[in-house]
């Protein structure tokens, strides 16, 4: 990564509302990209975000040497009566971070937005609470920029403010009318108005040049969030996005072709196993068959060692992340392993949170009775090693194996049989883990349920469908997310609209195939990057002009291909991804950000 002159003087504030404060991708975008960042930064590199995390106080650890010029600035807002944390948040880079309370000014809410209003056109009526947060947030912004440019800075050093999102857009809309010699760098992940019309609209890319923004904006009821999005690409010395699918959708919906595109990445090096990707796989693909013995052989078994497990993750946008496309491809890909008498299983999962009262009881007692089968096993290979070990050294000469039911107390046996009585079952497995809040109306169970897709015995493809995010304290798999994908073959991600893509590019991190499309920010960028994604693992389906039946079909003939490959080349496979997942590490993403900054240092 190389840094200009100028640039290697800037102070660099990265503002974000997911600074200590997770909430989606954008966190992931913020926290993976910080390594690089800081090592060619180091402490002209601060982050800021809002205090509305109350855990955030275990990840910050707090600064008490105030001479920098952001302590400089933190303590005159102090002195003002704002409410302001400055430290470090304790994660890779340990990067410097000042949290402002939005709490602190709510008395100021109806100028702001009378400010808002008056100067940029946004009307901010009828907005919820977490507008009105981020609108003090941006106040908070713009007064410590203000203050850390002609009060501390006075212009001995550049000063950039690199802001993600409508939530840190308003903090820079008024560097200009209020005389600021910094520089801003506004960067849309996506526009919240794109994201209604494409989970409404099934042509939604052939009329984007049609649309009235404001309009649609209207109609769904995000019309101040767009205004802010709008107006903040208008402003920013330089606008960027994640890729070429969004820049389009910016041209269309904001009225302005990013000037830089930013893509994504990751720390890959968090991710790296080097040659220990296969024993990765073997191990966590052992606690997955741990769940799924107990979720499905209280029913009836299938062979562990020729099922595959593919999944599917993220936010709950039944059209947009493609989970309609996903149902409709594994439905015929049932039908296609029955006609061809395939002897694999496969496991679908479908992990994405929704609201729920808890796990479903049936779900939790049958994973807890066969915990007690596996206890009572262990009992009894216990018992029958030391048995069996005292038989064959007091042995006279004989080499017949002893009877190894006489080895087993009778108490043994009793709990055994009836452990297991009291855990088979003749009902089939069922497909939702927890109790949803309204599983009569949830898209996913309604498709199943009238494609009577029900975990019966005779298909050849299950589903389980978990309405939460995996996590080491999770009861039924007791493993992280990451593990978790670790332990599949395959992630399926054929999203209608999707800025970037980080489920994919997760995968690919850690040496699991996957699937993504053409319509994706990654899916595109793939394709563009070089012919060899294929061969490495990463399908990209065409999905862009195609009817979801077409798209569909075509996903479901290359899930039946993956379905009747060998071991040895998803092992190939796993490897291949593993030296392929350098395209994506920040240590050659970052670049791109530095390019924004070094543009707008030029303006």
């Amino acid at each position: 990564m190389t840094i200009n002159t100028t640039l290697s003087k800037s102070l660099l504030c990265e503002i974000s509302w997911e600074v200590c404060n997770q909430m989606g991708g954008i966190y992931t975008v913020i926290r993976t990209k910080l390594p690089p960042l800081v090592k060619h930064f180091g402490d002209r590199y601060c982050m800021i975000g809002p205090a509305v995390n109350p855990d955030a106080e275990a990840e910050f650890d707090p600064i008490t040497d105030y001479s920098d010029a952001y302590g400089q600035a933190v303590v005159k807002m102090r002195d003002m009566g704002y409410d302001v944390q400055y430290g470090r948040w304790l994660v890779t880079g340990r990067p410097k971070v000042i949290l402002l309370n939005p709490t602190n000014v709510y008395n100021r809410l109806d100028n702001i937005k009378r400010h808002l209003l008056e100067d940029h056109g946004i009307d901010s009526t009828n907005t919820d609470k977490l507008y009105d947060e981020v609108v003090l947030f941006g106040d908070l912004v713009r007064t410590f920029l203000k203050i850390l440019d002609q009060e501390v800075v006075k212009g001995k050093q550049p000063i950039l403010a690199q802001c993600h999102e409508w939530m840190s857009a308003p903090g820079i809309l008024d560097i200009e009318n209020d005389g600021l010699r910094v520089k801003s760098i506004f960067t849309t992940h996506a526009t919240m108005i794109g994201r209604f019309l494409a989970m409404n609209d099934p042509n939604f890319y052939e009329n984007l040049p049609k649309y009235d923004w404001q309009k649609e904006a209207r109609k769904y009821g995000v019309l101040a969030i767009a205004q802010v999005e709008h107006r903040a690409a208008l402003a920013a010395t330089v606008f960027t996005t994640v890729s070429q699918v969004t820049a389009r959708e910016c041209e269309c919906l904001q009225g302005k072709r990013p000037d830089v595109v930013t893509p994504n990445g990751l720390n890959i090096e968090r991710f790296s196993a080097y040659h220990e990707v296969q024993n990765r796989h073997m191990a966590y693909k052992e606690r997955i068959h741990r769940f799924v013995m107990g979720h499905f052989f209280h029913s009836y078994s299938f062979d562990l060692d020729n099922t595959l497990y593919f999944f599917t993750s993220g936010r709950y946008e039944y059209h947009n992340k493609g989970y309609d496309l996903t149902l409709r491809a594994i439905k015929r890909l049932n039908e296609m392993m029955k006609e061809a008498k395939v002897d694999t299983t496969v496991v679908m999962f479908f992990i994405t949170r929704r609201p729920s009262w808890s796990i479903n009881p049936d779900v939790l007692e049958s994973r807890g009775v066969m915990e007690e089968v596996y206890r009572n096993c262990k009992a009894i290979t216990d018992q029958l090693e030391d048995r069996l070990f005292y038989a064959a050294a007091s042995s006279m000469g004989t080499h017949t194996l002893p009877n190894l039911n006489e080895l087993v107390d009778d108490y043994w046996r009793l709990r055994y049989r009836r452990t297991l009585q009291s855990w088979k079952s003749s009902k089939w497995p069922i497909i939702v883990t927890h109790n949803l809040k309204d599983d009569v109306n949830d898209d996913i169970l309604t498709y199943l349920r009238k494609e009577r897709m029900v975990n019966s015995p005779l298909d050849k493809v299950k589903v389980v469908y978990h309405p939460d995010f995996i996590s080491s304290t999770n009861p039924l798999f007791g493993i992280d997310y990451t593990d978790f994908i670790r332990g599949c073959h395959l992630g399926v991600f054929p999203s209608y609209y999707e800025p970037w893509g980080y489920t994919p590019l997760e995968c690919v991190a850690s040496g699991v195939p996957t699937v993504t499309t053409d319509l994706s920010g990654f899916g595109k960028y793939v394709q563009e990057l070089d012919q060899d994604h294929e061969e490495a693992g990463v399908h990209v389906l065409k999905y862009a002009g195609r009817s979801m039946e077409e798209a569909a079909e075509d996903m479901a003939h290359y899930l039946f291909h993956f379905v009747k490959t060998t071991r040895r080349y998803r092992m190939i496979q796993r490897n291949k991804l593993e030296d392929y997942s350098e395209h994506f590490d920040w240590k050659n993403l970052a670049q791109r950000y530095i390019e924004a900054y070094t543009k707008a240092l030029e303006d």
